[in-house]
């Protein structure tokens, strides 16, 4: 049976396709019964969307895969730590756990700057687990802004 770093692993596969398109590399893959059902990568700003984050990309394709906006059972592998945003359409899918490689010191609402699952007056709690690969997660999206740091360099 696959480990939850394989699923990090392909979570931050999808990452990659992001960057590819010049959207901010963040990745995430839906997984019920240890397979995937619900991949998604960010692209806000190729679909011109600002719910189009990785997650909620995800979760619209495993909610689609099984037939039900309802996800009990499932988990959702993350590069980074969801926002506040991704966290509420979370609960609303009913997820049992949530797993995410890099902490979010600016958005992050799994316990970097609040954390969504832990507010008892929310009705659904599910489970969050970061640093799953962590150092690989956070070395995409440095690595990423960092080559847009120096063409905005070369092109000023």
């Amino acid at each position: 049976m696959p480990e939850q770093q394989d699923f990090m692993r392909e979570a931050l596969a999808e990452a990659q396709r992001a960057w590819d398109r010049g959207e901010v590399p963040v990745g995430a893959v839906v997984v019920k019964d240890g397979v995937v059902i619900g991949r998604g990568f960010n692209q806000p700003i190729g679909s011109h969307d600002p719910t189009a984050h990785a997650e909620i990309v995800a979760l619209r394709a495993a909610a689609e895969a099984v037939g039900n906006y309802r996800l009990p059972g499932c988990e959702l592998y993350v590069t980074l730590e969801p926002c506040v945003m991704c966290s509420g359409a979370m609960m609303h899918a009913r997820l049992s756990r949530i797993v995410y490689g890099a902490s979010d010191p600016k958005t992050g609402a799994c316990g970097s700057v609040v954390n969504m699952f832990e507010q008892e007056k929310l009705n659904h709690h599910a489970e969050v687990e970061g640093g799953v690969l962590a150092e690989d997660c956070g070395n995409l999206l440095k690595a990423f802004f960092a080559e847009r740091r120096r063409v905005a360099k070369q092109q000023s």
